[in-house]
């Protein structure tokens, strides 16, 4: 090939090797470009600046996939922002993408770009869906054009990719070249010139039009890892791209493609660790969004649970199933993804909610809704199995799906387009899944089916449908049904709970209840009382449930989301969005009545113990209490009320009062209630308000088991209820304690045990 000197026509390049800071160098013209990040200007954790990698060569830039950009002002010798053209351009750069976009309105995640495509100028470099990329330029003459990669040369997540794009005007030619070989090429009349953006910066990393969400996230910004980019102002030849690629493999790998360590392009939850507001033994994504857990199983001795989880940001879109695995379903483990859209008939537009089960083989199977927005309805059950028999791959981070979709909506099977998140089990006479969606015309309901091989699969009807007259809060739709044995009452009738999450018109989005007996014959649910009722009090805070028997303990548990409550400004500052509930052991007691208390093995989190008494006052348990203080706490209390008729305690409190949270329970209202009105001085947080809901103590003293886990509040009242809500305090000294209630109340026991992260 003899000595090519690639660098002639240079005009800019990045090659990324501070490997710390916020500012990279632009080689040719030696300016220093900021890198936008939320990292630099976090409001509520430590500053760390944007994210640096390994690279190919020396470092690389980790770009967060929706606030990690570079903008470079392109300083030609034009002032007068006259049109400027260019006869060639060539474009080389190496990436490890980390996820895709999900294609909104049809723009490109850019790489690089400096366009305008309404005033066809400019030329952008991108991925779009699933991995394919596309080099576009605007031609002089009002001609926009845009060559793309062919099928089989999309650009593979976590791994690293040359991609070079060349426009030779006087050639009439566009060309595509990935790792070094052509792979696409189209003509343009000889002589074309590409017409420059001359008004926009250079941009990498984020589009220069592109679409905003919820008016603060701006989408097509890249996720991955992006170093050595080069421009030059020429056409790079065939040779010259195929020799910049062997250079670097030669450099340093021997001769062979470079890898990426996962390690080193996985989403990183080290940043977060140190953010004042972010809990620290509740089961969280490593960053950006979650929404429910779901598909909880035990295998190998370990705990699967699973999540709605957008990879590229704290926001809703573009939904995978996250992973996290434990041993003792306290400390977890984040895994890659285990489910991603992809390119195919299947599930290309969102894998969302599900459940897991055992196949006949006793092995781990995940049932999810199938996303797809080129069918009718867009939703349907689908099926992935674990190579766990091929690999032994005991954290069962490979899944492979089932190519058919298992179970498809027909007309006249529930509200038509609302068919979502299976709940499968299986018993000695095969498999059983309840699908929610709703009555035509009616409330919301299960859709019960039956299958004896897990593939095919028989409509039995609705399990179950509520009186929407009688209970219009339980909404036209009902999602996320969990169905769970609860054994024998005292009189020997087998009892099983069935729990729904209502959505659409006059919806009340909380998670509902019924105790009831199933007719197995009929795959129908038979509650024991009409009107439903709620295992949390909070407004809002504690949705979205999933649960498991668990084989180790015969323990019926049950996951859900803590919602962040939050603005959408807060949540992009940030850097995440919601976490998990603590998980719940749910059982049966001897009044009929359904017992709720957080798992045991939480224990083993308890580091410190603060306090310890019996038999006080309100005001001697005060003073014990006034040097005891944290964010990270549990409490456990019982408070006889004598006279008192209200009666609870204060928690996050500043030592003026300025800011706290009451907890608190009324004894003439039989009500359990948070007070949040002096939660936070924050102007932005949402949290405000009374909250709670109905608790029948029947005598009972008032016995709370509370845990404070940074801004979230979790308070357990005599195993019947729970109340879940959040604090965002603005000061960082509301972390006091404070008995409070009128008349002569008594403190009967307290402990306190400072709590430790399990991260």
């Amino acid at each position: 090939m003899g000595h090519i000197n690639v660098d002639q026509g240079l005009i800019m390049h990045w090659a990324f090797n501070e490997g710390t800071g916020a500012s990279a160098l632009e080689s040719v013209s030696q300016v220093q470009d900021d890198i936008q990040s939320i990292y630099n200007q976090a409001e509520f954790t430590e500053l760390s600046g944007p994210q640096w990698r390994q690279g190919v060569t020396g470092s690389g830039l980790l770009f967060d996939g929706y606030s990690t950009s570079i903008a470079h002002s392109v300083n030609e010798e034009n002032t007068k922002g006259e049109q400027e053209f260019l006869s060639a351009l060539s474009i080389g750069v190496w990436l490890a993408p980390r996820s895709y976009d999900l294609g909104h309105q049809g723009k490109l995640t850019a790489i690089v770009n400096r366009h305008n495509m309404e005033r066809k100028q400019g030329y952008l470099l991108g991925m779009f869906r699933h991995g394919s990329w596309s080099f576009q330029v605007g031609l002089e003459g009002g001609n926009w054009k845009e060559l793309w990669s062919p099928e089989g040369y999309e650009l593979p997540k976590n791994e690293w990719s040359y991609v070079n794009a060349v426009f030779d005007g006087n050639q009439g030619e566009i060309k595509l070249y990935l790792n070094g070989s052509e792979i696409a090429s189209s003509a343009v009349p000889r002589g074309s010139r590409l017409l420059e953006a001359v008004d926009m910066d250079l941009l990498i990393g984020k589009n220069n039009q592109s679409s905003l969400l919820v008016e603060v996230f701006s989408l097509q910004m890249f996720s991955g890892i992006i170093d050595e980019l080069k421009f030059y102002k020429r056409a790079l030849s065939a040779e010259e791209v195929a020799a910049s690629y062997q250079h670097v493999l030669n450099s340093a790998y021997g001769g062979v493609h470079p890898q990426v360590q996962y390690d080193q392009i996985k989403l990183d939850r080290t940043p977060l660790l140190t953010d004042r507001h972010r809990p620290q033994y509740h089961v969280s994504p490593p960053a950006h969004w979650m929404n429910e857990p779901h598909a909880p199983i035990y295998f190998d001795g370990q705990y699967h649970l699973f999540y709605q989880h957008n990879p590229l940001g704290p926001f809703f879109y573009h939904i995978h199933w996250g992973h996290w695995v434990s041993k003792d379903l306290v400390h977890w483990r984040d895994l890659p993804v285990a489910l991603a859209p992809e390119k195919d008939q299947l599930a290309p537009d969102g894998i969302w909610s599900g459940s897991a089960t055992y196949d006949a083989d006793g092995l781990p199977v995940l049932f999810f809704t199938a996303g797809n927005d080129s069918a009718s309805p867009n939703q349907s059950v689908a099926l992935a199995r674990s190579t766990y028999s091929q690999d032994e791959d005991s954290d069962l981070v490979q899944w492979v799906k089932h190519p058919e979709p298992l179970i498809v909506q027909k007309k006249g099977m529930g509200v038509f387009g609302d068919f979502r998140d299976p709940f499968v089990w299986k018993d000695e006479d095969g498999w059983y899944a309840l699908v929610g969606s709703g009555v035509e015309g009616g409330g919301g309901a299960a859709l019960a089916f039956a299958s004896e091989d897990m593939l095919n699969w028989t409509y039995k009807g609705p399990f179950f449908e509520a009186d929407i007259l009688k209970f219009p809060y339980l909404g036209p739709i009902w999602e996320l049904p969990v169905f769970l044995p609860l054994g024998a009452d005292k009189d020997g009738q087998h009892k099983h709970l069935l729990l729904v999450s209502p959505v659409g018109k006059g919806a009340d989005v909380e998670v509902f209840y019924w105790i009831g007996e199933l007719d197995r014959h009929n795959l129908l649910f038979i509650p024991d009382q009409a009107e439903p009722e709620l295992i949390d009090v909070g407004d809002f805070h504690f949705t979205g449930p999933s649960g498991m028997v668990d084989p180790k303990t015969g323990r019926k548990i049950i996951f859900t989301i803590a919602q962040g409550d939050r603005t959408s400004e807060l949540e992009y500052q940030s850097g995440w969005a919601h976490n998990g509930g603590l998980p719940l052991s749910v059982y049966l007691r001897e009044d009929g009545r359904l017992g709720i208390e957080p798992i045991q093995e939480l224990q083993s989190l308890r580091g410190t113990k603060l306090l310890s008494f019996r038999d006080k006052s309100l005001a001697e348990a005060n003073l014990s209490l006034r040097d005891v203080q944290g964010d990270m706490l549990e409490i456990q209390v019982e408070l006889e009320p004598c006279s008192a008729t209200q009666l609870g305690i204060k928690v996050r409190c500043s030592p003026d009062g300025e800011e706290e949270t009451l907890l608190y329970y009324d004894f003439n209202e039989n009500m359990l209630l948070a007070d949040r009105t002096k939660t936070t001085l924050h102007p932005g947080e949402k949290g405000r308000g009374v909250q709670g809901g109905k608790l029948e103590l029947l005598g009972e003293n008032l016995k709370l088991h509370i845990y404070l886990d940074r801004s979230m509040v979790e308070v357990y009242a005599n195993s019947l209820k729970s109340l879940t809500t959040r604090v965002y305090p603005s000061r960082k000294d509301a972390v006091g304690l404070e008995f409070w209630g009128d008349g002569e109340p008594l403190v009967k026991s307290v402990e306190i045990w400072n709590i430790q992260s399990i991260w």
